[in-house]
């Protein structure tokens, strides 16, 4: 491997664009070699003005170009898989953005893939784990700050949802984030969600079910509640609070400046979540980049990316009956314990 890291990154729409802009300025010691995305035009206009980097309409081809030395998967979900597979097959290191896979069963796949590898090569993209916030949070937590944890409050506001967006996307596209930042802070699998329906919002398109609140148990007995609101109208807001036997914390409340003048106070509230988790997208790439040289990863794993899948799926199963959904995982295979 050379001294500065060669990544293919698959998927040149917003998130991946995004990224092959992120690695260009603001991630040293690496590089992009080679975009994938089925409209090749798209492709080609994420590489105009850079040196050197290929454009491809394959992912499999941007994978097996030459001086690709690790993978950013950023393509919608249902090909996350396939390309998975292969950037394993040629064992190099992976940055697949959420979801894993959009099911278990495919997830299961790529947990079967790597663990004949040996080693964990796949990290997946959940990057609340790399918010200054959510970390000061964990450590809190880890160090028994305000004792064992009993309740995480959760809000995830949207501005408005995207034409494409379905009910069951609330769950598999938004509250995923919830469920990894849940097990991550607590150090606890999901164990069953409920999710309760009230009358939908005004605001929400025709069909949606919009706003949703959803109960996920742990399995060490602690509780999350989750309001998921994707057409609040007002801006991007993510909130946490962690509520202990000895104490509280909340992360979230103010993300920028609050001026006052001329008798009034006030501030902005960002857009969209590249703008509220934008220095915790750079702060993930540059310490899977580290990482990745050295042939690994540092943060979620497959198995991260298999449980929030299932728990996923237990989601939107529970959406649509009303009914408490059991969580059931495989035994976790020693590579990721």
């Amino acid at each position: 491997m050379t001294s500065t890291l060669g990544i293919a990154v698959i998927g040149a729409g917003r998130m991946g664009a995004d990224h092959v802009r992120r690695i260009g300025r603001t991630v040293g010691g690496a590089r992009v070699v080679a975009v994938a995305d089925p409209d090749g035009d798209r492709a080609k206009e994420a590489v105009a003005g850079l040196d050197g980097v290929s454009a491809h309409s394959d992912a499999v081809a941007a994978v097996a170009a030459p001086g690709v030395d690790a993978v950013l998967v950023a393509s919608p979900g249902p090909a996350h898989e396939e390309a998975l597979l292969h950037a394993l097959a040629r064992e190099l290191p992976v940055l697949c953005e959420k979801p894993l896979t959009p099911d278990p069963a495919g997830a299961l796949r790529v947990l079967e893939a790597e663990r004949r590898l040996g080693r964990r090569l796949v990290q997946v993209g959940f990057m609340r784990r790399f918010d200054a916030e959510y970390e000061r949070l964990k450590e809190l937590l880890d160090g028994g700050g305000i004792g064992r944890p009993l309740f995480l409050h959760c809000r995830h506001r949207n501005a408005a949802s995207p034409s494409f967006f379905t009910s069951d996307m609330l769950i598999s596209d938004s509250v995923v984030h919830e469920v990894d930042a849940a097990r991550w802070l607590l150090g606890q699998e999901i164990t069953a969600v409920t999710v309760l329906s009230p009358t939908p919002s005004a605001a929400a398109p025709e069909g949606l079910g919009d706003p949703r609140f959803v109960l996920l148990e742990t399995s060490g007995g602690a509780i999350v509640d989750v309001e998921i609101f994707v057409n609040c109208g007002f801006g991007y807001q993510v909130q946490c609070e962690a509520v202990g036997e000895s104490g509280s914390a909340r992360i979230g409340d103010a993300q920028a400046m609050v001026v006052q003048s001329a008798g009034r106070w006030g501030g902005e509230i960002a857009q969209d979540f590249l703008t509220r988790f934008a220095d915790a997208y750079d702060r993930q790439v540059r310490r899977w980049v580290a990482a990745a040289a050295r042939g690994r990863i540092d943060g979620p794993d497959v198995w991260d990316g298999y449980a929030a899948a299932v728990v996923s799926e237990a989601g939107i199963t529970a959406a649509r009956s009303g009914v408490r959904t059991p969580v059931e995982l495989v035994e976790r295979p020693a590579l990721y314990r």
